[in-house]
């Protein structure tokens, strides 16, 4: 159950992040809680349309009914911090009074919403703690964004947290109210907004000092001794600081192929692997689409199965009709940024792993001569003589890129073996497109997890919560009540881990157990039965 793997940021502090405040900041700036209802569902569908210039409108005139000074002053508020860019006026016309609403400015005012209306006094970022369900953070902020009409990119965050899971973190927002985030409350279903502050700065990803992790452990059947022993374990020595199988994607093709065939620089490869058919499960129109993309290589033909354009395939056609199947290249750059870059950080991922499953196999769990150890921000290898001052924890192993050093024994040798297989040169991972350049990283193999604790609780119903969270506490939902003597045992447990360390591969190391969504999905349907 997504509901028993629950991640709470822990911001650059060290404070652990918790919606626990649903309060706005109160500002004299602030528009009355009437500008959100005076409004007719019809008038907002209006002046969106008049807004995003999507019809051939110049204004709209919205009739004012109970016609008083205040009940125009609210329309006009409504209307200016509703749709930035739109300007209002009062017009009679036979009689009745019209509050007319128009484009400032064409097209410009649109990008710039009015700069006057945000109070000097007050930082340009809202600080807000994100609580959500079952979504991953970029959906989350996309579905923010079409609520509050505004681009996507005025969001930022110091990383994105696990889809399957009730996650708790910090967002900033350029220029948007505490009051109109905390409206959507009342809309959205899957996520809570709270903790409102002003700051004068946004969010830059890996700026987070780690993630705290609650998991629940369902139908376990190992002896309390196996669990102390696999929980001391993952306290005292840790875990192989693998990626989870989550970094190379939940389909039928693995992210790290894309991202190979990127680094190859065989674009067509790229386009065929987003784009054939693959096996699987897939909602109907994806594989719709793939089938006449096989049949037809046409782009048009393939968008037209495709009622919803934001995934990767609807980006990546629109991009070929637009700039034609000899341009991938500039086809494949319509897909964001940050999702591109995935496909190659998931090939050096896929690297890593396999690099450090090698070295821990040829050398075991201690420090020889030749591995990596970090002074500072810069890898030195460890010399023959000084071997004993170092233990597995200080090792660290590359990230393949151009601007890193290899283990100096056979794990170096190791390394470009892999990359030549794939048809590359480990010696120039510097891409003719800057963007598609690896520079590299260093990352620690072996990682103990902080503020380790755990216990075993008994239940019966496979379907009651095993604790609260953030938005039961502020609902003031009791805690379960759990039998003594319940016919299933559960193991909960709670600890820390850095950025980019995979708690999947926590408990898998507790578990010793294959993590995979295939095999996992396997298990569930096996004991459902």
């Amino acid at each position: 159950r997504y509901s028993d793997f629950v991640v709470h940021e822990i911001g650059k502090d060290g404070r652990v992040s918790h919606l626990d405040d649903f309060s706005v900041p109160v500002d004299d700036e602030d528009p009355s809680e009437e500008t959100f209802t005076v409004l007719s569902d019809e008038d907002k569908q209006r002046l969106e349309e008049l807004q995003l210039l999507k019809n051939k409108e110049t204004s709209v005139a919205i009739e004012v009914l109970e016609d008083t000074k205040e009940k125009r002053t609210v329309i006009h508020q409504a209307v200016k911090s509703l749709f930035p860019g739109l300007e209002t006026k009062t017009e009679d016309r036979d009689g009745k009074k019209y509050i007319i609403a128009y484009h400032a400015a064409g097209k410009k005012a649109l990008a710039n919403p009015r700069k006057h209306s945000w109070p000097k006094s007050r930082g340009s970022y809202c600080h807000f703690v994100l609580y959500k369900e079952n979504k991953d953070t970029m959906d989350a902020i996309n579905v923010l964004s079409k609520f509050l009409r505004v681009k996507p990119n005025i969001f930022s965050y110091m990383g994105t947290k696990d889809k399957r899971a009730i996650t708790v973190q910090e967002i900033a927002v350029l220029r948007i109210t505490a009051q109109r985030l905390a409206h959507l409350n009342k809309c959205l279903m899957n996520f809570k907004l709270g903790n409102f502050s002003y700051k004068n700065h946004p969010l830059k990803l890996g700026e987070l000092q780690g993630n705290h992790f609650t998991v629940v452990l369902r139908n376990i059947t190992g002896t309390d001794d196996q669990i102390e022993q696999a929980m001391h374990s993952l306290r005292e020595i840790g875990f192989i600081n693998y990626y989870g199988m989550q970094r190379f994607g939940t389909t039928a093709v693995p992210t790290y192929q894309i991202g190979r065939a990127i680094l190859q620089n065989n674009w067509n490869e790229v386009m065929d692997l987003i784009l054939k058919p693959r096996p699987g499960a897939e909602k109907g129109y994806l594989v719709k689409c793939r089938e006449e993309w096989a049949k037809t290589k046409d782009p048009a033909a393939a968008l037209k199965k495709l009622p919803v354009k934001r995934c990767v395939e609807g980006q990546l056609l629109r991009g070929l009709l637009k700039y034609g199947m000899k341009n991938i290249i500039s086809a494949f750059g319509i897909i964001p940024r940050n999702n591109r870059l995935m496909y190659i950080h998931s090939y050096q991922s896929y690297v890593w792993n396999n690099m450090v499953s090698k070295r821990i196999e040829e050398y075991g769990l201690r420090a020889v001569p030749g591995d990596l150890t970090l002074k500072g921000a810069t890898a030195v290898h460890i010399e023959e003589g000084d071997v004993d001052k170092y233990t597995i924890h200080d090792v660290v192993m590359p990230l393949p890129g151009f601007d890193v050093i290899y283990p100096k024994h056979k794990i170096g040798e190791a390394y470009k073996e892999m990359l030549v297989a794939d048809n590359l040169d480990i010696n120039n991972m510097r891409h003719k497109i800057r963007d598609y350049s690896l520079s590299g990283a260093y990352r620690k193999i072996i990682i103990r997890p902080q503020n380790v604790s755990w216990e075993v609780v008994a239940y019966d119903d496979p379907r009651i919560p095993l604790f609260t969270t953030d938005l039961d506490k502020l609902e003031g939902k009791p805690l379960p009540v759990l039998p003594a003597d319940g016919k299933f045992r559960a193991l909960k447990m709670e600890f820390s881990l850095p950025p980019s360390t995979y708690a999947t591969m926590a408990i898998r190391e507790v578990l010793k157990m294959d993590t995979s969504i295939k095999n996992q999905t396997q298990l569930n349907t096996t004991w459902l039965r």
